[in-house]
C-alpha cells in the first residue's frame, strides 16, 4: 500500500527512498520527466506529501527511481512552474500549491438553499446528513411531551445530561459489545461540542496532533482554532496505511489522535479489524489519546454495523480510547445531541469544561432523544433503505453525466468522495454556486490547506430528483468549454 502513504517527517523533509516508493509502478518502469511530475503533483494534492517538505536532491532522486538527473531536473522544472514547489539556492526544494489554493475556513454559512444566478431553486450538496425521518420526530416529541412539566419543575441545569439519557447511551454501548457504565456519559450538543470539549481539556495550543488526510472538515476547523500542530495519515482509496500511521504516531508522539474508522468521512472507507487493533497498540504506547469519531457508525449499508474500536482492547487497555457520537446522522441534525464515552474521571472534568462554555444542554432535545433512541433498531432499517437507494440514484446521476469522474461506492456513510481527474474543485464550486448549488470542495477536506483539489465530497442525502439536477448542474459547469476561474476563496460551511 505505498501509494497510499502520507510523508511528514519530524524534519519535514522526505528521503529518495521513501519518495520512489510512494511513485506509481508504470512511472518507474519509464521515468519520463512529465509523467515524473504528474505523479509527484497527485501526491502533493492527496496530502500524501505533505505541504512545506523538502524533497530529495536531483541526483538522489534520479538514483533511487532509475533516471537521468535530466529527466528529474525536467520533472522538477514542471513542477516549479506550475507552483507545486519552490526552490531555493542552498536551502533544496519545497513543496507548495499554486496561487489560489489557500485556505478555506468556516467562518461563514454559505448555502444553496436560495437560487442560482439563473433563477433557478437552489440545491445544497455540502450538507451530508438527511431531513428528519417522516412522522418519526413528531412522535418523539409527543412522546416527550408528557414528562415536560415534570421537568420543567426543577431548575433544568443537567450538566452531564438527563440521567435516563445517559443510561440509554451507556446501555447500547453495552449492547454493541463495550460495556459502559452512565458515568462514563456526557450529553452533549451534538458531536461537534463533544469534540472540541475533549480537545479543550486534552490539549494546549502547540502540541502536536495526528488526524486522517482527508477528514471530517469542522474537526481540522477545531484544531486550527486551537492552534494545534497537525500531523497526518492518508486514506487514500485504498484505505489506512498503519505501517505510516505507527511510524507518525512514533516520530511525532502526538498528544492525541482523531480517526473516523467507520465509514470515514469523506471517503465512506471501513478499517479492517487487524488495523483498529494496531492502532489502539500504537496509541497505547505512545501515550496518544485517541478520539474515536462514532457519528456515522451506524450508516452501515452493505456490511453489519461495527463493534466500537474501544470493544477490541483487552481489558483496562482502552483507558486512552475517547468515543464521540451523536444522533444528527442518523436521526436529525436539528436536534443537539451528542456524547462523550470516557472513563468516568475524564467525564467528570470534561463536565467542568463544559459548564465554563454553555452550563447544560437542552432538556427538550434531550427528552426526544430519550424515544429516539430506544426505538433506533426499529427505526433504522428503513433510514438505512432510503439512502441505499439514493446512493444508487447518485451513482446513476454520476454514470450519465459525468462519466470522465471516478469514485468507489463506500460500504456506508453518506456521501462519494468523487475524483474529476483535475486540480479544478476550488474553481469548480464557484461556478456551481453560480447555478445554485453548494458543494463540498476537497480542500475542506485536507488537513494542508489546497491538498485534493481533484476531488469533491457529493452526499447521497437529497432525493434522487435533487440529486439528479444537482450532478446535472455541476456536469454542465464542468463541462461548458470556458476555462475554470481560479479560486476566491468564499468560505464555504460543510456538514
Amino acid at each position: 500500500m505505498a501509494n497510499g502513504r502520507v510523508v511528514q517527517t519530524a524534519d519535514r523533509t522526505i528521503g529518495s527512498r521513501q519518495l520512489a516508493a510512494l511513485l506509481p509502478a508504470e512511472v518507474l518502469a519509464r521515468p519520463g520527466y512529465r509523467s515524473l511530475a504528474d505523479a509527484l503533483r497527485t501526491l502533493i494534492l492527496d496530502g500524501r506529501i505533505a505541504l512545506h517538505v523538502r524533497l530529495p536532491a536531483e541526483r538522489e532522486l534520479a538514483e533511487a527511481v532509475g533516471a537521468s538527473r535530466a529527466t528529474v531536473t525536467g520533472a522538477y522544472d514542471l513542477l516549479r512552474e506550475s507552483g507545486y514547489v519552490r526552490s531555493r539556492r542552498g536551502s533544496g526544494t519545497w513543496t507548495e500549491l499554486p496561487d489560489g489554493h489557500r485556505p478555506v475556513g468556516a467562518h461563514a454559512l454559505v448555502g444553496a438553499g436560495g437560487h442560482g444566478a439563473d433563477g433557478e431553486p437552489g440545491i445544497d450538496l455540502a450538507i451530508a446528513a438527511m431531513g428528519a425521518p417522516e412522522g418519526l420526530l413528531a412522535d418523539a416529541v409527543a412522546r416527550a411531551a408528557p414528562r415536560l412539566p415534570e421537568a420543567a419543575r426543577t431548575p433544568g441545569y443537567h450538566p452531564f445530561g438527563l440521567p435516563d439519557l445517559r443510561e440509554a447511551v451507556a446501555e447500547r454501548f453495552t449492547r454493541r459489545g463495550l460495556p459502559t457504565r452512565p458515568e462514563q456519559i456526557l450529553v452533549t450538543s451534538g458531536a461537534q461540542q463533544a469534540f472540541s470539549l475533549v480537545v479543550s481539556l486534552l490539549c494546549r495550543p502547540g502540541d502536536r496532533v495526528v488526524t486522517e488526510n482527508p477528514t471530517y472538515a469542522n474537526a481540522l476547523d477545531a484544531l486550527r482554532h486551537a492552534r494545534l500542530r497537525t500531523g497526518s495519515i492518508a486514506v487514500s482509496d485504498a484505505g489506512w496505511d498503519m505501517e505510516i500511521a505507527e511510524s507518525t504516531l512514533r516520530q511525532t508522539v502526538p498528544r492525541l489522535a482523531y480517526v473516523i474508522p467507520d465509514f470515514h468521512n469523506p471517503t465512506g472507507a471501513l478499517m479492517p479489524e487487524e488495523q483498529r487493533l494496531r492502532l489502539l497498540a500504537a496509541t497505547w504506547r505512545t501515550g496518544t489519546w485517541l478520539v474515536v469519531d462514532e457519528t456515522i457508525a451506524d450508516i452501515a449499508l452493505d456490511v453489519p454495523a461495527p463493534a466500537p474500536l474501544a470493544s477490541l482492547a483487552p481489558r483496562g487497555g482502552a483507558d486512552h480510547v475517547v468515543t464521540i457520537g451523536s444522533l444528527s446522522k442518523t436521526h436529525w441534525g436539528g436536534l443537539r445531541v451528542g456524547w462523550v464515552r470516557a472513563t468516568a474521571k475524564m467525564i467528570t472534568e470534561l463536565t467542568a469544561v463544559r459548564v465554563s462554555a454553555d452550563m447544560t444542554g437542552s432538556v427538550l432535545d434531550q427528552l426526544v432523544a430519550l424515544p429516539l433512541l430506544a426505538g433506533m433498531e426499529r427505526s433504522l432499517p428503513a433510514r438505512l433503505a432510503e439512502l441505499r437507494s439514493r446512493r444508487a440514484a447518485l451513482v446513476d446521476s454520476l454514470q450519465r453525466h459525468t462519466p470522465e469522474w471516478s469514485w468507489q461506492v463506500p460500504p456506508g456513510g453518506l456521501s462519494l468522495w468523487v475524483d474529476l481527474g483535475e486540480p479544478v474543485s476550488s474553481a469548480l464550486a464557484e461556478r456551481a454556486a453560480a447555478a445554485g448549488v453548494h458543494i463540498g470542495r476537497g480542500a475542506r477536506f485536507g488537513v494542508d490547506p489546497g491538498t485534493f483539489e481533484h476531488r469533491l465530497r457529493i452526499p447521497y442525502t437529497l432525493p434522487a430528483d435533487r440529486l439528479d439536477e444537482g450532478v446535472r448542474r455541476l456536469a454542465a459547469a464542468f463541462h461548458d468549454g470556458v476555462p475554470l476561474p481560479p479560486s476566491v476563496n468564499r468560505p464555504y460551511w460543510v456538514a
